[in-house]
Formats: C-alpha cells, structure tokens, sequence
C-alpha cells in the first residue's frame, strides 16, 4: 500500500474532523525489543501514523533527548537491518497504520539508494524523512522511492521562503513536515499562533496535508496544534518517557503507551 495508506488515513481523518496524532520513536531504544513492544503498541494507544527513528550517531537536528536515544539504540546494537525486521514484525500485527522511517543520510548513502529503497517497502515502509538530504541532491533517492512507492516526505522550516517552498515540495508525496521552531528538537516550545499561517501557506504550496513538529511538549500544546495544522509530532516527550523508565526497571512501553494516549486524546478531541 505505502503511500496510498498515509492518504487513506488522512483522509479518514479529515472525514472525521480530526487532526493526526503522529508519534516518533527511535528505533532500538533501550534495545530492539523494547522498541517493538512500544511500536506494537502504539496504534492502540491512538498512534495514527508513526515515524521510526533510525539511530545515526551524529543527528545534527536532534536535541540532547533523540541524541541520547540515538546513542542508547547504537550501543545496544541496533543496525538498519533490525530496523528493517521491526518494521516487518509491525506489519505482521497492523496492516493499516502508516510507517514513516525518519533519519540522516549517511545509513541511506552506505545502503545505496535502490536497496534502502525497495528493503524498507518490502519490510512495510511507507515513507521516509531524511533530515540532511537537499531537494538539490534528492533525485537519485527520489527515484528509488518513486519505484517503489514509497513517499520522500520533507521538512519546511520557519526560514524557508516563498521560493525555496517551490523547490522543496517538488516530488514530496504523503505529507509535508513543518518545523515549528528553529533550532533541534525538544528545545524550545511551539505555538499555534506562530504556525497557523505557516501551516496554511505550506498546505496551499503543496496541495498536501501539513503536520507540525519540534517543540510539541503538552497535550494542551498537541490540542493547540491540532486545531491549525493536520497533524501533531510528538517525540521527545515520548522517548523521554522511554529514558524515564529504565532506572526504574518497569516495562519501558507502560509509561511510553500511558503518555501516548494521553496526548492522542488531546489531538483527537482537538475541534470538538
């Protein structure tokens, strides 16, 4: 399915009057099966699309918390091949949910693009976010995805301009991701009042849904997101909850999926 399966969700969503809530993980943290005990469950704590990190040891857009998670799943072992094998399991248990791979371009470089490509939509994949790849330089990757049908979702910022806009949604498919703030991830606090126009000016360059990330830490803010854009991103609230669990030797997926659900909620009830 790949990338008909975002649109079918998001057109289910936009039936329902409801904003996205799309959640962020990284793949391998604390370890492997950690990982898929919190991505299994995610769908039923009210995950409609979910982006799966994978660990890259220098990820320039990433704050303190997914650098730690980062560096957690990378000392755990974890390569790209079990994140492939995550992905599989997943799709073994939910053939509906969106899986969107997120990460950095070197993992992708070392594969091949041809390879990454049609590996990860044959694990189940329906898209991919990669942080450091320019419109510029895309095409090779692009084509591997198109061939694939996988969707090259990209990031547009609050420094990204009229004319850049043009640039980068060119061959973006899915969904666009916009940054709320500058600067990495889990830092500083996003506002509605600062995106809503953004969001609209993304939305009409593109003619795709827009969901909003970086900065997202409440469920009051996840509410007030929803209620502007198409979607709330919320990661590192999440992965801190991964970290928070570990010294108390609880399940790690308890906390992750009590959290989740909170803040699903919050968006999914958003506009009523």
């Amino acid at each position: 399915m790949s990338i008909a399966r975002i649109d079918a969700r998001f057109a289910k969503l936009k039936a329902d009057n409801k904003a996205a809530f799309v959640a962020y993980i990284m793949a391998g943290d604390p370890d492997v099966e950690a990982s898929f005990e919190v991505l299994k469950g995610l769908p039923a704590a009210g995950a409609d699309i979910i982006e799966l990190g994978f660990p890259f040891s220098d990820p320039m857009a990433e704050g303190p918390t997914i650098q730690l998670a980062a560096e957690r799943s990378l000392k755990s072992g974890t390569k790209m091949a079990h994140v492939f094998d995550l992905i599989k399991r997943f799709r073994e248990l939910d053939q509906d949910t969106p899986l969107i791979l997120m990460g950095y371009m070197n993992p992708v470089e070392n594969m091949g693009y041809e390879r990454f490509a049609r590996t990860a939509s044959e694990a189940g994949a329906d898209g991919v976010i990669v942080v450091d790849c320019p419109p510029e330089e895309a095409d090779g990757l692009t084509d591997a995805l198109d061939a694939n049908n996988m969707a090259l979702i990209r990031l547009a910022t609050p420094t990204t301009d009229d004319n850049r806009l043009k640039t980068l949604v060119k061959r973006t498919k899915g969904f666009v991701y916009y940054v709320s703030v500058a600067g990495v991830t889990g830092v500083k606090s996003a506002s509605a009042d600062s995106v809503k126009d953004a969001v609209a000016r993304v939305q009409k360059a593109s003619g795709l849904p827009v969901v909003v990330g970086f900065g997202i830490k409440t469920p009051e803010a996840a509410a007030a997101i929803a209620r502007v854009a198409d979607g709330s991103v919320v990661g590192s609230v999440l992965v801190d909850a991964i970290k928070n669990s570990l010294p108390e030797k609880a399940p790690v997926n308890t906390k992750v999926l009590e959290t989740a659900a909170i803040l699903a909620h919050a968006v999914h009830t958003a506009r009523l």
